[in-house]
């Protein structure tokens, strides 16, 4: 890969791989750095520890358009009133949680749905 660029860092690596399968299968190739470095926090800079994604210096512009296509989806999605962005309080304990648990920490119940 001629003259690479970093288009993508998240400390999620899962959300590095979903980033990466977009580009991929737009038809961007993508280089995957720092995937396993996650150890090496505490002797290195959490920062330095980040999955990334390069790609070549050619697809970048294609590739950080697709990036913020993506991200304007997830604002759309995560916007108020959608189901990510609201948090709820455990119907068994009264125990409030934030929108990204599933599960209450408290009790264990699952999250109702909506």
């Amino acid at each position: 890969m001629a003259r690479p660029v970093r288009v993508f860092q998240h400390p999620n690596s899962l959300l590095v791989g979903h980033v990466r399968n977009l580009l991929e299968g737009a038809g961007v190739m993508c280089e995957l750095r720092n995937w396993t470095l996650a150890g090496g926090m505490g002797d290195l800079a959490p920062i330095d520890c980040e999955p990334e994604l390069w790609v070549a210096f050619d697809d970048a512009p294609r590739a950080e358009a697709l990036i913020d296509q993506w991200r304007q989806s997830v604002e759309v999605s995560s916007s108020p009133g959608a189901r990510l962005s609201r948090g709820w309080r455990c119907q068994r304990c009264g125990e409030w949680h934030e929108a990204n648990f599933d599960t209450c920490w408290q009790c264990g119940l699952e999250r109702p749905d909506p």
